[in-house]
């Protein structure tokens, strides 16, 4: 779908906020057993399928998908060996290659869980819509604007179908997260000032390249980093906390981006062509400015937060020890924050998974016909990194508008195993806006 800045403008325009219910759902074509689909069938898409056999008690997976054997073999025998007869993938529903999504989506599935590499997100969603299927689509859902734009008008698609549509974005399913936000946006702290968020972690794991592979295979494989795939770490990653930061903001789109970033430590031609740390600056229609950092490198201070500064308060949400408080005029703290004192500590703790969270809405919404549909929201936390990542390849200040508008494609689409292909690193001031 190739759309013009004029077309787009007319068809999509701005999507406005919001999880649309409706009452008059239609029913998966077998509403007593519903059969899933896995499409991508790594350590994500393997835990999505956990997660969706979980959420019901007459779910069963019936067929996968990958472009690797191997990748799909390992998750099928993981699965089974947990869940014995509630999976049920005969050989004939295990679907290989490139195209191995359109024949599961072609097949009797109702649910499809959507986790290969961001770049197949915006095709791989729209078949899933134009076949009638429900949806859990993990993050994040492009990784360039044309992209994007298929995606939102795929969600729309899908609302008008009554179809469920629920994302990745697992801190939106979190309940200390939910009650946190909703005292923000109820006015607790007062008036927002101030934002930052970060993400800054360690780097992530790398395949060496193996007898036999091709060129895109190996790419493939590594995926982490080739922005073209993954659209760089700001998104593919970090995109979590710009999300948590939108959500704080009541999903308001800023009317100013800029940004820098670049590679000091991962510069190793194993490491294609994503950068390694951005920093990013999203101001606000009112003056106010929201601060934002990522980072992947090993033996850095990690950080993964959200804190927000208030004409009353301020918040901190901190999401690797548990901590939800608000300080101020109307002091709060979760309850379960307290006992919380390292990130290992809050994860055995026994507040509700969120992963299992998001399945179990989204199978419920299923069985009671009133389809959810994160589409409007989730496709602006997507923009926001997007344009995060515009500004900090371009060294150009640029608009929320601009961002939505781009017409710059980074993944070439109808890929093969001999497609040569790749990108330069970007360089801002040599590189320019799309």
């Amino acid at each position: 779908m190739d759309l013009s800045r004029r077309q787009f403008s007319k068809i999509a325009g701005l999507a406005t906020v919001g999880t649309v219910i409706s009452s008059n759902a239609v029913w998966a074509a077998n509403s007593d057993t519903l059969k899933v689909g896995l499409i991508g069938c790594g350590g994500r898409g393997t835990g999505a399928a956990e997660q969706a056999l979980n959420a019901d008690p007459n779910v069963v997976l019936t067929a996968m998908a990958d472009a690797f054997s191997d990748h799909l073999e390992k998750s099928y025998e993981s699965l089974k060996q947990k869940f014995g007869e509630k999976v049920q993938v005969e050989n004939s529903k295990k679907f290989v290659g490139l195209d191995a999504f359109q024949k599961l989506i072609d097949s009797d599935v109702d649910v499809v869980l959507l986790a290969t590499p961001p770049a197949f997100r915006p095709e791989h969603l729209e078949a899933a819509v134009d076949a009638g299927k429900h949806i859990f689509a993990e993050k994040p859902f492009a990784v360039d604007a044309p992209g994007l734009r298929r995606v939102m008008l795929a969600a729309r698609k899908a609302k008008d179908k009554q179809l469920s549509l629920v994302s990745g974005f697992c801190w939106r399913y979190h309940i200390p997260k939910r009650e946190t936000f909703s005292r923000v946006l109820d006015g607790q702290i007062g008036n927002v000032l101030a934002a930052e968020a970060t993400y800054n972690t360690g780097e992530l794991w790398y395949k060496e390249r193996q007898k036999g592979w091709s060129d895109m295979e190996y790419k493939l494989r590594n995926w982490l980093y080739y922005n073209w795939l993954s659209g760089d770490h700001i998104i593919e990653q970090a995109i979590h906390s710009i999300d948590m930061l939108s959500w704080a903001m009541g999903d308001e789109a800023p009317v100013k981006v800029s940004g820098t970033g670049g590679r000091q430590k991962r510069t190793d031609k194993k490491y294609g062509n994503v950068y390694d740390h951005f920093a990013v600056t999203y101001e606000y229609s009112n003056g106010m400015k929201a601060y934002f950092l990522c980072r992947q490198q090993t033996g850095t201070s990690p950080s993964y937060a959200v804190e927000l500064v208030g004409s009353e308060g301020k918040c901190v949400v901190d999401c690797r020890t548990g901590l939800h408080e608000i300080k101020g005029e109307n002091p709060w703290r979760y309850d379960d924050s307290t006992k919380f004192t390292d990130e290992n500590a809050y994860k055995k703790s026994k507040v509700k998974n969120m992963y299992q969270q998001e399945h179990d809405e989204l199978f419920a919404s299923i069985r009671a016909g009133k389809p959810m549909n994160d589409g409007e929201w989730m496709t602006r936390s997507n923009l926001l990194a997007m344009a995060g990542r515009m500004a900090a390849y371009t060294g150009q200040t640029i608009s929320y508008e601009q961002a939505l508008s781009s017409m710059e494609e980074l993944f070439p689409g109808n890929i093969s195993w001999k497609t040569d292909y790749d990108l330069p690193v970007a360089i801002p001031g040599v590189d320019k806006f799309k």
